[in-house]
């Protein structure tokens, strides 16, 4: 017989490890060697680093507190999907810094991109875990539906990954357009959950 328990747990530890990679982040914001302004623009390129990767691991955080809100019960199948998910994350850090170190080279943005397309596709196996554990009923299903936004993300980091090893700049804009496209909540679970 299966058990179901509370989610807290799983959001709690999903908090810490996004705080922990939050931290990790800002640690690798090392401050200028110069005390002018032009020693400071020399560390944009890896201020626009840290900010993308900002952006991506808190449009996670964001959409997993909205996800969670339709799932006050998980199974194991939901903490194994949802760990396999932190641990893409956790390598954010690392990427983000890889690509920052090498500025255009490709092997780095393309593995910037394909973490990027693991994160992705571990929140289609969680996102389809809970579905799965909450039946026909499920609240998920109704509201995520077919869920065309997240496999256009899915193929747009896949031509990322691609385009990093002909045309870098155009990997670049593939981000940051997807995580533009993700920066509001996900409308369609707000709709079905109830007001908090």
């Amino acid at each position: 017989m299966r058990t179901n328990i509370g989610s807290e747990r799983l959001i709690a530890l999903t908090d810490g490890v996004v705080a922990v990679i939050i931290t990790i982040m800002v640690l690798e914001l090392k401050p200028p060697h110069g005390a002018d302004f032009a020693s400071l623009r020399e560390l944009a390129p890896t201020f626009v680093s840290f900010v993308l990767s900002f952006i991506y691991v808190a449009i996670y955080w964001n959409n997993h507190h909205h996800f969670f809100r339709l799932v006050p019960h998980v199974r194991s199948s939901i903490m194994w999907a949802n760990l396999n998910l932190l641990f893409w994350l956790a390598l954010i850090p690392f990427a983000t810094a890889w690509m920052d170190e090498h500025g255009d080279a490709p092997v780095p943005i393309a593995v910037y991109g394909a973490v990027l397309l693991m994160c992705a596709i571990s929140w289609r196996i969680m996102q389809a875990a809970i579905i799965r554990a909450q039946g026909p009923a499920s609240q998920l299903r109704a509201a995520v539906r077919q869920d065309s936004k997240g496999m256009a993300s899915v193929a747009i980091y896949a031509v990322a990954v691609a385009l990093a090893f002909v045309a870098p700049i155009f990997a670049y804009a593939c981000y940051a357009t997807v995580a533009a496209w993700w920066l509001i909540p996900d409308r369609r679970v707000e709709r079905t959950t109830p007001s908090q």
